[in-house]
């Protein structure tokens, strides 16, 4: 036993054998192999010892417990879980042996009963800070995030050098937003573990998460430095040179991470996307695919997967895939729970209510209910919940529909409706009448009192025609940088002469029309009387008075098509939003695309040159 505490485990094992093999029912001999066996690595034929000790001795509930640890590391779990329980049942107190069934239970699933197992640990010695460490593990896979942060700070105050227990509190703090405090305990723990490759990976996240892109890279290439098989860090550097256009660097980072992991999904998805975006298609689908034998229920790559099909123009696939945006994170806050069930496109609706919810944003909406016709023909009754902001222009656009805001309030309780869909799906479920007619001509009908105001507006500003414009969105993150630009970009239209232009951006403005008219010489006018952001009706009536509106992907184009003026967008040709289900579906649109590798250049002189075109026949009607 001296020779096994003090680490000389060659001379242990040949001990060890030597008394088995004079003497092979010595059980503390066996189990003193198994031990040896396992702690070099050689697990599975540690398992052999742990057996024929607990065989030898069955009342021994250390025993059990060591073949417990043996079973668990080799994924033997509920083997692992009757060993532990055989141990407890041995020794009541057992506070190791309860902890690892708590350990067991919480790895195949089974948090209540391993939740009860640590409270067991906690009741035999409130100080045993393992316990509480593990809790805090099984409360976030509970996604339980508050209580999470409670018993891992409880595991620090008993324990202040558990840097493991300082490292995943900072991931919670992370994920519920705390971001600042999340990096000074992973720098806590880094005080305490400073070779942690994990941590240092984790710090670069909550740096980037705040922005502060260079300490990020400076911790993830700590990370690497610190261990170079480490899958995580390469992939996320990859994520950083990707928003950086540091294309090269991005896919060697990638190809780095699955040289390292074949198995990790997170890598495939991301270079997945970032062939999508050079115009890569097939590659792209090939990788999300990859993805997804890994992972099948990987509702991400699922997704992204049905933007490459619908870029490729498979369109039934394309669709079948997007439903999988039902299950992502970001779709949990709109998600709605109904009694009824939803309609799956095949059930008659004969006699039957159905209800629309909206989801996403209002450009959406706007988009989709365009289709809300078609169920007329099917249903006795529809009704659309949709954002408030739209109530006015989409039930006059569609007195058929019983239009009303949304209201969640009640819905697990509701009986007003037989089926319900959310709004992204009736492209899926109504792709055989959809496909059958032509691209919609103007479907939203503005208020004509206020278009007759906006007119008379408009004339008293000068001649037309009169050009509405919009060029970036509220949300300007990375990776929705390229479907936007800037205006000064914009110069070809602004050259365009005799016309007027009109603002239609209702957010961070102001100093873009300063720059256009110090800069081109050109005034933009906006006006302070109408609400773009909330006033959507009035939007549609404005967009209704102009004779052409310019745009890039935002909501401002889903409008001005709507209501059939005629509308040049300019769009990203590789973006996610570029496909059949999230264009405008007026005729109305004229679409000019860029590449990912060009500037927007081409693109606003070939608009410029058509609206020259159309302002000769404007001028001579």
């Amino acid at each position: 036993m001296d020779y096994y505490q003090n680490g000389k485990l060659i001379k242990v094992e040949t001990l060890a054998k030597s008394i088995t093999k004079e003497f092979p029912l010595h059980q503390f001999a066996w189990k003193i192999l198994g031990a040896v066996f396992k702690q070099t690595g050689r697990v599975s034929e540690s398992l052999i010892f742990m057996q024929e000790s607990v065989k030898l001795n069955p009342h021994d509930a250390e025993a059990h417990n060591n073949l417990g640890v043996t079973l668990q590391e080799l994924g033997r779990l509920k083997e692992a879980e009757a060993s532990y329980i055989k141990a407890t049942t041995l020794q009541t107190n057992y506070i190791e042996a309860h902890n690892n069934l708590g350990n067991t239970l919480k790895d195949q699933g089974k948090f209540d009963k391993a939740i009860a197992a640590y409270d067991k640990v906690i009741s035999i010695n409130p100080n045993y800070a393992e316990a509480y460490y593990n809790m805090g593990l099984t409360f976030k896979l509970l996604g339980k995030l508050e209580k999470s942060v409670e018993f891992y700070t409880k595991a620090i105050n008993l324990n202040p050098k558990h840097s493991d227990a300082y490292n995943n509190l900072g991931n919670v703090l992370k994920e519920v937003g705390k971001t600042k405090e999340a990096i000074d305990t992973y720098r806590k723990a880094l005080l305490l573990n400073p070779d942690h490759a994990e941590t240092y990976n984790n710090l670069g996240g909550a740096f980037k998460d705040i922005g502060q892109t260079d300490e990020a890279i400076k911790a993830y290439k700590k990370s690497i430095l610190l261990n170079s098989n480490y899958a995580h860090p390469h992939n996320n550097m990859g994520n950083i040179n990707k928003e950086q256009g540091k294309v090269d660097e991005a896919i060697d980072s990638y190809k780095k991470a699955l040289l390292i992991n074949p198995d990790y999904a997170d890598a495939h998805n991301n270079i997945g996307n970032l062939f999508k975006e050079q115009g890569k298609v097939d590659e792209a689908v090939d990788s999300f695919k990859k993805a997804l034998l890994i992972k099948p229920d990987y509702s991400l790559a699922h997704k992204n997967l049905s933007f490459a099909l619908l870029n490729q123009g498979r369109l039934k696939e394309g669709l079948n895939e997007y439903e999988w945006r039902l299950k992502t994170d970001s779709f949990k806050t709109q998600l709605r729970y109904f009694s009824q069930p939803m309609w799956d496109g095949e059930k008659s609706l004969k006699g039957k209510t159905i209800l629309i919810w909206c989801e996403q944003g209002i450009g959406d909406t706007i988009n989709w209910s365009s289709y809300l016709p078609l169920l007329n023909t099917q249903a006795k009754h529809c009704i659309l919940e949709c954002q408030r902001k739209l109530v006015p222009l989409l039930q006059r656009s569609f007195p058929n529909v019983e239009v009303r805001p949304e209201n969640r309030r009640l819905d697990i309780e509701r009986d007003d409706f037989d089926f319900h869909l959310p709004i992204g799906s009736l492209y899926k479920n109504l792709i055989k009448e959809i496909s059958s007619i032509n691209k919609n001509e103007a479907y939203l009908i503005p208020n004509s009192e206020r278009v007759n105001y906006w007119r008379k507006k408009l004339k008293s500003l000068g001649k037309g025609p009169y050009i509405g414009i919009s060029w970036k969105s509220s949300n300007m993150s990375p990776e929705r940088l390229p479907d936007f630009t800037k205006i000064l970009e914009w110069s070809p239209i602004f050259r365009i002469p005799d016309v007027t232009f009109i603002n239609l951006q209702y957010k961070d403005y102001a100093e873009d029309l300063i720059k256009i008219k110090n800069k081109l010489g050109v005034l933009v006018h906006n006006f302070n009387d109408i609400d773009h952001y909330d006033d959507i009706d009035d939007v549609a009536a404005l967009c209704g008075s102009l004779d052409i509106v310019v745009s890039t992907k935002l909501t401002v184009p889903f409008i001005s098509s709507g209501v059939g003026t005629l509308t040049k967008l300019a769009v990203w040709r590789q973006s996610s939003s570029n496909n059949e289900l999230l264009n405008p579906p007026s005729s109305a649109v004229h679409k000019y695309e860029r590449n990912t590798w060009e500037t927007w250049e081409n693109v606003f002189n070939l608009i410029s040159r058509d609206i020259l075109k159309e302002k000769l026949l404007y001028d001579n009607a």
